[in-house]
């Protein structure tokens, strides 16, 4: 049983909704940043762990999508 396609963009939404709190710290790299006072510093590790977080479900996704390609090829 195959998901509707409104079912789909209502996850992709709330999951993007969701995602706000990416931009979290680590407690060490926030114990760090507290004490400089540069925010670009700041700015450039939160995008370096969102960079790193990021690759892995990249990688998930497409391995996932590979399986779904073949398991629609196979004949029933």
């Amino acid at each position: 049983m195959r998901p509707s396609k409104g079912i789909s963009i209502t996850i992709f939404f709330v999951l993007l909704l969701l995602s706000d709190p990416l931009f979290g710290q680590c407690s060490m790299c926030r114990a760090i940043l507290q004490s400089e006072e540069n925010t670009t510093v700041a700015e450039a590790i939160n995008h370096g762990i969102v960079y790193l977080m990021i690759i892995p479900y990249i990688l998930v996704g497409l391995v996932g999508f590979r399986i779904i390609k073949i398991l629609r090829k196979k004949p029933s």
